[in-house]
């Protein structure tokens, strides 16, 4: 029994803080994020540097809204594109109040990750360590592998995880709810991203691009949602853009008949649907634009930076 002077309990206090993931192209950090956050947020393809701009998705973990922000893979940049990539990534670690430096534990300590660590000195905020997949190696090698990364930089906590079957996760996700720094939520309790529903159906598109198409092509195009139009009926009427850079490209894109456009279109339209709750009636149109990676209004779609030369 309480009185007015003694209530039962008072609330937690709130917490919410930014957490950048950052690591090597397919360390896993998307798959991640999904996981984390519960449902799709960052597309997920088996072909490196898939993600191009800064996704958040949001997760609740007691009283603390923990805010992660899924950034493109980091490497060495070879066109404006990828420089842009890259530097999104630096950018979104910086920004955060949290930097966690994800690792595929088989993979273990390559040249891209001793690049990434070479720079994570300059990186003020706490930092921690994932070892993603670490069902796949034995423990004695990812205690070594622990041990190597340490020598190179300062970390404040270690976490072995599978990001595909959500082992460990649950701890990483409790460890960040009690770093992230006292404060009010951002976001609602319910929401798991801020990335709007044309920008994340674009990605759908281009995640399932990248799922069908083979070699360089995926990294030659882009895919902007031009048109959405929600219906009397509830449903939602999409037009997207599919750009290449040369009418072969289209061709192939197309497909005998087309046919491959049409698969991609299937497979896209349930994805945009699930995620955006309703019906969706999806229309693919694809353009040649030979130099969009050297046009400023495509980064802008994208959420990156147009990098100067």
């Amino acid at each position: 029994m309480t009185t007015d002077d003694q209530p039962a309990s008072a609330p937690a206090a709130t917490r919410c803080g930014f957490v950048a993931l950052i690591g090597a192209p397919n360390a896993g950090k998307s798959t991640l994020i999904n996981q984390l956050v519960g449902t799709k947020v960052s597309i997920v393809t088996h072909k490196v540097q898939t993600t191009r701009s800064i996704v958040r998705g949001i997760a609740m973990r007691g009283a603390s809204q923990i805010v992660f922000v899924d950034t493109p893979g980091i490497f060495a940049p070879r066109r404006r594109l990828d420089r842009a990539m890259v530097d999104t990534a630096w950018g979104g670690a910086k920004d955060a109040d949290i930097v966690a430096l994800l690792i595929d534990a088989g993979r273990g300590l390559d040249a891209e990750t001793g690049a990434i660590l070479d720079r994570l000195g300059d990186v003020r905020q706490p930092k921690i360590l994932v070892l993603n997949k670490v069902d796949s190696v034995d423990r004695p090698k990812l205690l070594q592998l622990a041990d190597e990364v340490a020598k190179r930089a300062s970390f404040e906590r270690v976490y072995m995880i599978s990001a595909l079957n959500g082992d460990g996760c649950g701890d990483l996700l409790d460890g960040l709810a009690a770093m992230v720094p006292p404060g009010p939520w951002l976001y609602p309790e319910d929401e798991v991203s801020d990335l709007p529903l044309r920008n994340l159906a674009a990605e759908i598109t281009r995640e399932k691009l990248f799922l069908r198409l083979h070699e360089e092509l995926p990294y030659s195009l882009t895919v902007e949602t031009t048109s959405w139009e929600d219906r009397p009926d509830g449903s939602a009427r999409i037009e997207q853009t599919i750009f290449v850079t040369r009418e072969g490209h289209r061709k192939i894109v197309l497909g005998k008949g087309g046919q491959t456009i049409k698969a991609i279109s299937m497979a896209a339209r349930h994805d945009i649907a699930e995620a955006a709750d309703r019906p969706v009636h999806l229309f693919l149109f694809v353009k040649v634009r030979e130099h969009w990676g050297d046009d400023p209004e495509r980064y802008r779609e994208m959420g990156i930076e147009f990098p100067k030369d």
